[in-house]
């Protein structure tokens, strides 16, 4: 745990650095003059912040979890029965061979990040092994080559480095023009403490917006995987996975939108991946 929570403050902290030194070495953190607003040089802050923290993370992305998630890379010359299945999904996806490892966990689940196409990463948990057939991996891993295929990883933060940018330029236009109204020797307390109140806030919604996209791009994921596969092994990778899934592991929450299952109930609505029901029925319902 000390470990995975200095990985985390390290990423985060090499993020803001590293985007803090662009904005300034760009003079784009003076975007409030005398004058009033310069609108070009808030709205290049807010696309610089939201856009290159989101691309900087996608870069360390594969490093990150195997970190994180302590994931094993096999030898792609071992012969391993995953390495096999992955080498032969890729091929027929017409994809470069991706790293290929398992992290030791109860959890039943998958998930494949990476920069490029060239650099990814698929992992599966012990959990996930142990609890399912060969036809069943094969599934879960013909899902999570057809993410890589897809692009998902880039599209994905493509998506949040836009929403991120959209709820900093809004945060800061009210924020500003709250503190126009009220007593000049509070304006700034008042930006200052509005903007940190609407970040949060836009963030929240920002949240639900990419949930959206996300479990969008499952059935996408769903129905890749149905032909690489085979339709049947998706469908029983994901009845497995209702049979026995149980949320258990919370180390890498940064990795949610890539793993296979997710969350009913009220917290839907923020939920990377639709209700396991859902998916089985549109995978039914192709070509039926």
């Amino acid at each position: 745990m000390p470990k995975r929570i200095f990985l985390f403050i390290l990423t985060n902290i090499l993020v803001m650095v590293t985007v803090s030194v662009i904005v300034n070495l760009l003079g784009l953190n003076h975007y409030l003059t005398r004058y009033g607003m310069n609108w070009v040089a808030l709205a290049l802050f807010c696309g610089v912040w939201g856009m290159a923290g989101a691309f900087i993370s996608l870069a360390m992305s594969r490093f990150i979890a195997k970190r994180a998630m302590g994931v094993q890379v096999i030898d792609p010359n071992s012969g391993h029965q995953l390495v096999l299945m992955v080498a032969g999904l890729c091929q027929k996806a017409g994809l470069p061979m991706p790293e290929v490892g398992i992290y030791q966990s109860p959890e039943i689940n998958a998930f494949a990040t990476g920069p490029t196409k060239k650099r990814s990463l698929v992992a599966v948990s012990s959990g996930l092994l142990q609890s399912m057939g060969r036809d069943e991996v094969e599934g879960v891993l013909a899902h999570e080559v057809s993410h890589i295929a897809n692009g998902d990883m880039v599209t994905m933060t493509l998506i949040a480095g836009v929403v991120n940018a959209f709820a900093m330029f809004l945060s800061r236009v009210i924020s500003y023009f709250v503190s126009l109204s009220v007593k000049e020797d509070m304006a700034y307390l008042v930006r200052i403490v509005l903007t940190i109140a609407l970040d949060i806030f836009f963030s929240i919604l920002g949240s639900i917006v990419v949930a959206a996209f996300s479990r969008a791009r499952e059935f996408r994921a769903d129905s890749g995987g149905a032909t690489l596969a085979g339709r049947e092994k998706m469908i029983a990778a994901l009845e497995s996975l209702k049979r026995n899934f149980e949320p258990v592991d919370h180390r890498g929450p940064a990795l949610d939108t890539l793993k296979v299952a997710g969350k009913g109930g009220f917290m839907a609505l923020f939920s990377t991946h639709p209700a396991l029901d859902r998916r089985i029925a549109a995978l039914r319902a192709q070509n039926a």
